[in-house]
């Protein structure tokens, strides 16, 4: 089994990058299950219902989302389809599911979104609590268990993945933009990275436009963020997990 996830989607230029590149990335690796973030897809923030489609129709199977879930207000036309999550520690009466469980090549497999709580501005339960819960409702029913950690803080991903570590198959970061290069398999069989990067402008702050990043840094005044143009990167991991035991083998980056 394969599986790719695909670092924050930021802009059109970020979505543009995706359709050209995804296709072949997916064919050239034998990849079995996709899972790309598209919270920051429609202008940085948020996602638009013909994004998602556009995104769904390229080959992927899951959209998770983060911080900007709520960024575009059609959100609320879709965001109960399968083939999206936002982060289960959202307070529970919001629309929508933490997790989905799909079944892939004979396996089953859960996706779960956490948000981090460490200067992210947003409401939310504690992720580990939550996480925690889920997985003690799901590990009997599932054979692979992912989990996309949208959070700002290194150090609350890392303490996930150890948390989690022997529970979930996969956790990687996303949120920062910044590839790291941190992959490794922890010491009882989960594979982790801290962030995958993003799929979005090369010439960016993060993905949105440098003169306006740098105006906000050195006058401290409020200036409106847009995002980058020019052209884009992909950022992504491909994980390989072993058939007979549902353990990852492998982590091969593959950025375009």
């Amino acid at each position: 089994m394969r599986v790719l996830a695909v670092g924050d989607i930021v802009g059109k230029s970020g979505l543009q990058k995706l359709k050209e590149v995804l296709p072949n990335v997916i064919k050239e690796n034998n990849i079995d299950f996709v899972i790309v973030n598209g919270e920051n897809a429609a202008d940085g923030m948020g996602l638009t219902e013909k994004m998602f489609k556009d995104i769904i129709s390229l080959g992927v199977d899951i959209v998770t989302m983060g911080n900007h879930t709520w960024g575009k207000k059609e959100i609320f036309n879709f965001i109960d389809d399968k083939h999206i999550i936002r982060p289960a520690n959202y307070p529970n009466n919001n629309p929508g599911r933490g997790y989905e469980i799909f079944e892939c090549n004979g396996k089953s497999i859960c996706v779960i979104n956490l948000i981090g709580r460490t200067t992210m501005t947003v409401l939310s339960e504690n992720p580990f609590l939550v996480v925690r819960d889920i997985i003690s409702e799901v590990k009997e029913a599932v054979d692979i268990i992912i989990v996309d950690f949208h959070a700002e803080a290194t150090a609350e991903k890392i303490a996930m993945g150890y948390y989690l570590d022997g529970e979930a198959t996969i956790i990687y970061g996303t949120h920062t933009h910044v590839q790291t290069a941190d992959e490794t398999i922890l010491e009882k069989g989960t594979a982790y990275v801290t962030d995958i990067g993003m799929t979005g402008p090369k010439k960016s702050v993060i993905g949105m436009d440098v003169d306006v990043s740098i105006k906000r840094f050195e006058t401290s005044l409020p200036e409106k963020y847009k995002v980058a143009e020019g052209k884009s990167k992909f950022n992504s991991f491909m994980f390989e997990i072993d058939d007979l035991n549902n353990k990852v083998t492998k982590i091969i980056r593959i950025n375009k």
